[in-house]
């Protein structure tokens, strides 16, 4: 995490530093990345950095815990809009993600992410879409979605769901990228997958009128 004199600098220092962090992790990966890149786009003194940060990893982890927040929230209010309606809610936000994101920058440094902290630890390549990690989050979620569509027993049954769905997820996203594949192909072949998924665990519209 940053040190207390980040959070103490100026709103305007604070995220001109950060907007340079994400402009050189969105170019590179975190192996090849450069304090003296980032303090040069940055506009300060090499000392600067090591006030705010430990180090690269640091920063970087920093960055990734904000943006695996903000799509999290991005998640519940989409489930919100949806009628709590999982499998819908889960394919317009991996739409958003791959065509309708508009910071180009953003999407290149997640993307970045998910592909190069496959061997760091502390990291979970499902970050970024994971919808169980954090308790208040995980609350919020299970109280939004709509049990009555679902074949479930109990919050334990939905928690494996959530993580079942963002292991395709994150399986697909690589596939697209290995793949070569265009944004079109993989939100197809994400939609026949969560359809495949839905007609496991969703109640038939038989069943759910009776």
């Amino acid at each position: 995490m940053p040190k207390q004199t980040f959070f103490n600098l100026p709103d305007v220092k604070r995220q001109n530093l950060i907007e340079a962090a994400k402009k050189e992790f969105s170019q590179v990966p975190l192996m090849k990345a450069s304090v003296a890149h980032i303090i040069k786009m940055a506009g300060i003194p090499r000392g600067s950095f090591y006030q705010y940060f430990e180090n690269l990893e640091d920063l970087y982890s920093y960055l990734l815990e904000q943006e695996t927040k903000k799509r999290k929230e991005d998640f519940i209010s989409l489930l919100r809009t949806k009628n709590g309606d999982l499998i819908e809610t889960v394919t317009v936000m991996y739409h958003h993600f791959l065509v309708e994101m508009p910071d180009e920058e953003e999407r290149t440094f997640l993307k970045n992410a998910l592909l190069n902290v496959t061997n760091r630890d502390g990291f979970s390549l499902t970050d970024v879409f994971d919808m169980e990690q954090g308790k208040e989050h995980e609350k919020e979620v299970l109280k939004l979605i709509d049990r009555d569509r679902l074949n479930i027993k109990d919050d334990r049954e939905l928690l494996h769901i959530l993580q079942i769905i963002s292991a395709v997820l994150f399986r697909n996203f690589i596939e697209k990228l290995l793949k070569g594949l265009s944004d079109k192909e993989a939100i197809d072949n994400f939609t026949i997958e969560m359809n495949i998924l839905k007609r496991g665990i969703y109640i038939s519209e038989t069943e759910n009128h009776k």
